[in-house]
């Protein structure tokens, strides 16, 4: 039986912030930010974040499995078209921060929803990274941190690679075409050599790469190019010691200082997020697993695109809770 589940169309609320500074100077008379809570029976909490291109709808909460014993805040990143946008907040900041998306929901959390502390927070990719900055930047807030397929500084690497997207979208003639042509450029990186090697995209229902390209290219059909830049950005500024000024860079520093327990889960084939970035990591944290997907699905496993990694995942992220 999978345990990935989350529950069915759940209903979306918005918490409104008033005069909201944002970590560029900007200010916005208010933003919004868009947020779901499933199995709200339960008292112990869990935080979940969405990821880039994630939407709350499409989020792996793990809420009949790891989860389903834990009230579950599930909180649309700024930037993502549900939460405050470019494509639906005039004047909406043109650079953004995880520290802005942090600050925003420890309001909603603290303010709204009345919680003072999680019993654990989980992120995949830029849902990790956010979770990353929440533990630096509120280290008794969270008790345990799960952070799935990402890092706490975005690799030169994965900074280069979203160039090229980035380049495609900019440089087309019209939004919609530099839409496809983001989903063109970014369409060899969600998987990993070996997955296109073993023809794994006819799983997912394309029986070509040039359907895959399509599927990739349309994917990105609900979403506007304001949204994906800045997002974009964000992702490849994204570095826990810009949080901590006087670390002045010092990441492994900024990593000793959390005290949250940490588990750590890359997957194998990952192009961007690579394991030994987490393990270089482990060695600064003070309480912290890593454990390693095995799975030929790359970055994609995080977002529930292999069922048996996803069984998996849900394991160890159980045991990690019983911990």
């Amino acid at each position: 039986m999978s345990s990935s589940g989350k529950s069915k169309d759940p209903q979306t609320h918005y918490y409104t912030i008033s005069n909201f500074k944002f970590e560029n100077g900007d200010t916005l008379p208010e933003i919004k930010l868009a947020y779901q809570i499933l199995n709200p029976q339960n008292t112990k909490v869990a935080i979940v974040n969405t990821c880039f291109k994630g939407r709350l709808n499409g989020t792996l909460t793990h809420s009949s499995g790891a989860f389903k014993d834990h009230k579950i805040i599930l909180i649309a990143l700024l930037g993502n078209g549900e939460s405050s946008s470019p494509s639906n907040t005039p004047n909406f900041p043109t650079t953004l921060e995880y520290m802005d998306c942090v600050r925003a929901e420890h309001a909603l959390l603290t303010r709204e929803l009345k919680i003072e502390s999680a019993d654990a927070m989980l992120g995949f990719s830029m849902g990790g990274q956010i979770t990353y900055h929440w533990i630096t930047m509120y280290p008794q807030f969270v008790r345990k941190a799960i952070i799935v397929c990402s890092s706490a500084r975005t690799s030169r690497h994965n900074f280069q690679f979203l160039e090229g997207p980035r380049a495609a979208l900019e440089n087309a003639k019209d939004e919609e075409s530099g839409k496809y042509a983001f989903g063109k450029a970014y369409s060899a990186w969600l998987t990993s050599a070996e997955w296109f090697d073993e023809e794994l995209y006819k799983a997912m229902g394309a029986q070509s790469l040039a359907a895959w390209d399509k599927a990739v290219m349309d994917s990105y059909h609900d979403w506007r190019g304001g949204d994906l830049l800045v997002m974009l950005g964000m992702w490849q500024r994204g570095d826990i010691a810009r949080c901590v000024p006087q670390a002045k860079g010092d990441l492994a520093h900024v990593l000793q200082t959390i005290a949250a327990k940490v588990l750590l889960m890359p997957c194998e084939t990952d192009q961007y997020f690579r394991p030994y970035v987490n393990e270089r990591e482990k060695e600064k944290l003070k309480s912290v697993t890593v454990a390693v997907v095995p799975s030929v699905w790359g970055h994609i496993v995080g977002g529930n695109a292999d069922k048996e990694a996803t069984q998996w995942m849900d394991d160890k992220i159980q045991d990690f809770l019983h911990e």
